[in-house]
């Protein structure tokens, strides 16, 4: 091989620094927002280090983070879910009516763990309800679950008769309002479900068929997998991590509200799972991102009204960060 020949090879593309740093930024976006956030709350925002702003913003991210989790599985498989929020209030109001009653003053330990398995699994019901319609009856999504929108929060109206339902239950409030090593009890509860979900999409076979329904469902099919079953599964989780939030959102107040309780917290849920990488086209459940997307909107909200702006423009803000989530998705998709 004589030096000409060696002229001739084309040399090889050593990624440069600025090249890594690009991709790093691109692979991993929202976590480089989260710490970018970090930093600029660190700089202009006062008391920020204290130990009492991390557990407000704890208590208040982890309600959206259960739901966006649930939310997550629903978009993962192809589908929408608009009544978290209603299934939230429903829940809410159940587990006081059973804990309140005659048998739950009676037996206040029993009446209590059948307040919340009721609760939960009354929400569970209805995320099965919603999944049927789904599957059985091939309603598009955002149809069937604006039914439980509408309904589900009248329920939970008819059930108070539209009334604040305030209570004393330490053992209850303790969910809200509890800390465990020092650690709001609600932030466990939100760590121990996404890890869960998080290896039962990784390792299960329901996480694998999950993937492959919401990548496409007719080839998943042809393949043998059961999608009605594992849509029917996949919105029932959805309402029982809403009847979690529902709860837990209770318990943190002292009262049941089914006026207020999950409001708006279907758009907040999607916010976050589309800021934590979900593809609005199925197919893709990142569930630790979702729970980081929701950190992120709550971050963005804190730091708006820690610094004095109003709290109409935090809504203004969440919806730019969705149109930028979006785009990204949109650019990456295109290069794919």
């Amino acid at each position: 091989m004589n030096s000409s020949t060696l002229a001739e090879k084309p040399k090889s593309k050593m990624p440069t620094v600025g090249t890594k740093i690009a991709a790093q930024i691109k692979n991993n976006g929202a976590l480089w927002a989260f710490f970018l956030l970090l930093v600029i709350n660190i700089l202009i925002t006062p008391n920020f280090l204290q130990i009492q702003t991390l557990y407000v913003n704890l208590t208040q991210v982890a309600t959206v983070a259960i739901v966006a989790i649930g939310m997550t599985l629903v978009i993962a498989s192809g589908g929408i879910d608009l009544s978290v929020g209603a299934l939230m209030a429903l829940a809410g109001t159940v587990a006081p009516m059973i804990f309140l009653s005659d048998y739950g003053v009676a037996n206040p330990e029993l009446g209590l763990f059948v307040a919340i398995v009721v609760a939960i699994s009354a929400a569970g019901v209805a995320g099965l309800f919603n999944g049927f319609l789904i599957s059985k009856y091939k309603i598009q999504p955002i149809i069937a679950t604006l039914i439980l929108f509408i309904s589900g929060r009248g329920i939970a109206q008819v059930l108070t008769n539209g009334e604040l339902q305030t209570f004393d239950n330490p053992s209850f409030e303790f969910i809200g309002t509890g800390r465990v090593f020092g650690v709001p009890v609600q932030a466990w509860i939100t760590l121990v479900l996404a890890l869960s979900i998080a290896w039962v999409l990784k390792r299960s076979i329901y996480g694998r068929y999950l993937l492959a329904v919401g990548g496409n469902e007719k080839a998943a099919e042809l393949a043998g997998v059961p999608a009605k079953k594992v849509k029917l599964v996949t919105y029932m989780v959805c309402g029982i991590l809403a009847g979690i939030a529902g709860i837990i959102s209770t318990a943190i107040n002292s009262a049941s509200d089914a006026n207020q309780t999950g409001q708006l917290m279907e758009l907040d849920a999607i916010s976050a799972a589309i800021v934590g990488g979900v593809l609005l086209t199925g197919g893709k459940a990142p569930i630790l991102g979702a729970v980081l997307g929701a950190a992120i909107i709550q971050l963005v909200g804190y730091t708006l009204l820690a610094n004095g702006v109003h709290d109409a423009v935090a809504m203004v803000a969440k919806a730019v960060i969705i149109i930028v989530a979006v785009y990204l998705q949109q650019v990456r998709g295109a290069k794919s």
